[in-house]
């Protein structure tokens, strides 16, 4: 079932995502991180793809109702981007989930392709009582630092070896300084372009290697977030 939009308090605010909701009474909550077009139909595509997969996934709009329509207008949104802001609306969209009665555990994943893999990462560092798991998809933003020192839950990766955004040798730099701080971080590593995941793309989309990383991802986010005995299908991963 399709997803709707909602509104939650964002730091004495009001923002708005796409929650899809499971069929299943409970289930895992997740923030699904858009790239830098904005909240289109494919993220929300991908919210209820999750959805189907029994999560409560939501989607924040970090652009606030501004979709772009080209590579060069979806940089400018991406670098006008402001960070502090953006940081109130993750935090927002978590507590809307957390405070969620039928979201179990009370700490949540998060995922982001593009500009929200970096943003993912980013709210997994600023808020570790608050996320659980954290998966980058080729993750890009020039003007995101993290903190890894505070960064507490498991991360899946996954880059793309013909990336000129994200190029191969700083995807495992960045791998390379998260074990050396000792975090826990699983890489994959795919032949493949930049936004290799995003079937609405077909000159970038690579189906068989979006199958990997799908079945990877909804794999590790249920054995780091853990068992529901609500939800259908589970079971308890060590």
């Amino acid at each position: 079932m399709p997803g709707t939009m909602i509104e939650f308090k964002a730091n004495g605010r009001t923002a708005q995502g796409y929650l899809a909701r499971p069929t299943s009474p409970r289930g895992h909550g997740l923030l699904v991180i858009q790239e830098y077009w904005g909240l289109v139909d494919h993220i929300k595509d991908v919210a209820d793809r999750f959805a189907a997969e029994g999560f409560f996934a939501l989607a924040p709009d970090l652009y606030h109702g501004e979709k772009a329509k080209s590579p060069d207008e979806a940089g400018k949104l991406m670098m006008a981007l402001n960070i502090a802001e953006t940081a109130k609306d993750l935090r927002g969209a978590a507590d809307a989930l957390i405070t969620n009665e039928n979201v179990s555990p009370k700490k949540i994943g998060i995922v982001g392709f593009c500009m929200g893999g970096q943003l993912a990462l980013y709210a997994a560092c600023e808020y570790p009582e608050r996320i659980g798991a954290a998966v980058d998809f080729y993750g890009i933003h020039p003007k995101v630092a993290l903190n890894l020192a505070r960064l507490d839950a498991p991360v899946l990766a996954h880059f793309a070896l013909k990336d000129s955004g994200t190029p191969e040798d700083k995807a495992r730099d960045l791998v390379r300084r998260m074990e050396q701080a000792g975090k826990h971080v699983e890489a994959y590593f795919y032949n493949a372009a930049h936004a290799f995941f995003n079937d609405t793309r077909p000159q970038v989309y690579s189906r068989a290697d979006a199958h990997d990383a799908w079945k990877r991802t909804i794999d590790f986010l249920n054995r780091s977030l853990g068992f529901d005995k609500e939800r259908p299908g589970g079971k308890k991963f060590a």
